[in-house]
């Protein structure tokens, strides 16, 4: 199973000054606001994604589509440190997720699935984004 959708909802969003999201803005198609079914934990300066049962827990972020897959993710899965040579357990997991796109104002949202980093370790000791926006923690 493979995508070249990524639902990004942190430090890799439009509006941060970092390489990798320059390197996203660059290489990608901006496809819209999304959301998808999670928690959101600040971890330390980023956010992690955390899934949820709950259809009422929604973190909101951005979907992109890669002009070169593969290669990107590549990149991105070393940036959240979970490509190869990580020692397990990782600090973020790659997965397949449904995403939602767009608010419904103009007509029926779309799900669509799409790459997503998901956070593997506990959070217990982490706070909340209750929002579910990391730029609003």
């Amino acid at each position: 199973m493979t995508s070249d959708r990524l639902f990004v909802y942190g430090t890799l969003m439009r509006g941060f000054d970092h390489p990798m999201a320059q390197l996203l803005s660059r290489s990608a198609d901006f496809l819209g606001e999304a959301r998808c079914r999670g928690r959101l934990y600040l971890v330390k300066h980023y956010p992690g994604l955390v899934l949820s049962d709950d259809s009422a827990d929604a973190v909101f972020g951005e979907l992109y589509r890669l002009r070169q897959p593969r290669e990107l993710l590549r990149e991105f899965d070393m940036y959240e440190a979970c490509g190869e040579g990580f020692p397990e357990p990782t600090e973020y997991l790659r997965q397949m997720l449904p995403v939602t796109l767009g608010d419904g104002a103009a007509g029926e949202p779309q799900v669509l699935e799409a790459w997503t980093y998901v956070y593997n370790w506990p959070v217990t000791q982490l706070p909340r984004i209750a929002s579910g926006r990391f730029m609003e923690k």
